[in-house]
């Protein structure tokens, strides 16, 4: 068998167990005789001192010049760079995800720390001219405190890297707490960092449950900032939570991502894009594609194709180079999932494909489900309204451009969203009118890259963006103060002296 790793929180620098000595495990869900990493099953005390840890190191790191802590993050790249190939390895054998998705996983977190570390040198503000003479004016970034950073399974490397890499580069310090269930790849990924140079107590790390954990974190005096990805749930109790404090938090949520598919589409392009969007981690991605809106001079080809293909998909444990498609996380995932796809039947969609758990055999020991295409599914059905984050596809027929996308904006979320035309003028209402953070035309619903800001509208993201670019994590992780200086040597009174 693999090797099993025992890990420890991160507090001030050194390496603990939790005072109360109970642990976690993490498993394989290809396989849950794989027992991946045990790990401090952390309480209110640990909390606590890994709090008290950032707040001290607060201090003098954010005085550390923003290009100094950019060559930090530099060399984090390095390394990360360096041990990639094993990183994507215990990505897909903790999460499940295939060998090429934890490949990728970790290449965004190499992407983010690059380029974060080279925004150490572009920290900017403005400088503006004054009403009044021999006087300046300006406004410069300055980091919030302590964040506490809240991550999920799905990518248990490059979300974490999204939210660490900008807080620290911006002169925070840090508290993260990832999922339960990733705790080997959160660990690994921390050594790392604090392998380049971060300082002790600057990024700290504490294991353990969301309700034993997470929320005592988000709810602490100490934290400055929340910065949370996770169900929509989660997120809206986390918001109220942090509401009466009156401090910084954001959430990115959930999604019921849809994809357009028009009558002038390239079809077999189209296919293969729904393919990915709807099985790409086995649809365990906030920007899974699970609505496939189709016009209806297309949609039976379309619908024919689809299942064709994903008839051909491989499922099994994604260490295997012929797997296409991984396991679901663990047993509450996939019985949510199933209970989804009983929903559907009842509510009258007729299922075409997949449908059943995966059970036997190679399958025994892991959470796998088939594939699973519903057609014939009207926009009011529950499996075509509530976020399923499974394998599960929803195709809608839909008679033009207009009516498309009011069944896509028919929705309480909005992440990500997606067109399928040759048209350049349906391609510009698209992008116009779809209600969605993210557009992309002639891809999938999934593939955002780094240098731009991520984040959704309606109830998939409240509070500011992920990830780079204006409007993204900096605005997250800075506040802004603005400094007049008058140099004039006498009272001067703006608006009021002439």
């Amino acid at each position: 068998m693999p090797e099993t790793f025992t890990i420890k929180n991160l507090i001030a620098g050194k390496r603990v167990d939790s005072v109360s000595g109970k642990t976690l495990e993490s498993f394989n869900p290809a396989d849950t005789s794989d027992v991946v990493g045990i790990a401090p099953a952390s309480g209110k005390i640990d909390i606590d001192n890994a709090v008290k840890a950032a707040k001290k190191a607060f201090q003098n790191w954010r005085l550390v010049p923003p290009p100094k802590r950019g060559e930090i993050l530099f060399r984090a790249a390095e390394l990360i760079k360096k041990h990639k190939d094993e990183l994507g390895r215990l990505v897909t054998r903790e999460m499940g995800k295939i060998l090429k998705e934890g490949l990728g996983d970790v290449e965004e977190a190499v992407d983010m720390a690059y380029y974060m570390a080279g925004e150490g040198r572009r920290l900017c503000g403005e400088t503006v001219a004054s009403e009044l003479l021999n006087k300046d004016c300006k406004s410069v970034r300055v980091p919030v405190g302590v964040f506490a950073l809240i991550t999920p399974w799905n990518f248990p490397i490059a979300i974490p890297a999204w939210k660490i890499f900008p807080a620290l580069i911006s002169g925070n310090t840090v508290v993260f707490k990832p999922s339960s269930y990733t705790p080997v790849c959160a660990s690994k990924l921390v050594d790392l960092i604090t392998e380049a140079g971060v300082p002790e107590g600057v990024l700290n790390i504490v294991h353990g449950s969301g309700e034993g954990a997470g929320e005592y974190l988000v709810g602490h005096p100490g934290v400055d900032g929340v910065s949370f990805t996770g169900s929509t749930a989660v997120g809206e109790k986390l918001i109220k939570m942090r509401s009466s404090a009156g401090k910084e938090i954001s959430c990115e949520m959930g999604g019921k991502n849809p994809i357009i598919i028009m009558d002038d589409a390239r079809i077999d392009l189209a296919v293969e894009g729904a393919l990915w969007g709807a099985f790409g981690t086995a649809g365990q991605r906030c920007t899974a594609a699970s609505r496939f809106i189709v016009h209806e001079k297309v949609h039976d080809e379309f619908l024919e194709k689809f299942i064709a293909r994903a008839k051909k998909l491989t499922v099994g444990n994604g260490l295997s180079p012929l797997t296409d498609m991984g396991p679901l996380i663990n047993e509450t995932q996939i019985l949510r999932v199933l209970d989804y796809i009983e929903i559907g039947k009842k509510e009258g969609a007729a299922l075409r494909l997949g449908g059943s758990r995966l059970s036997s055999g190679a399958f025994k020991k892991g959470f796998f489900v088939e594939p699973t295409v519903f057609s014939e599914v009207k926009q009011k059905m529950r499996i075509a309204r509530e976020e399923i984050f499974g394998p599960v596809a929803c195709v809608i027929k839909a008679t033009e451009l207009e009516d498309a996308i009011a069944i896509a904006n028919d929705s309480e979320y909005g992440l990500s969203s997606a067109i399928y035309t040759r048209d350049a003028n349906h391609a510009a209402i698209a992008e116009r009118d779809l209600e969605a953070g993210i557009v992309y035309i002639n891809a999938p619903t999934i593939g955002a890259e780094i240098q731009l800001p991520f984040g959704g509208d309606k109830k998939s993201g409240i509070g500011r963006k992920e990830a780079g670019g204006r409007g993204g994590a900096l605005d997250m992780f800075t506040k802004w103060k603005v400094i007049y200086r008058d140099f004039s040597g006498v009272l001067q009174k703006a608006q009021i002296d002439s």
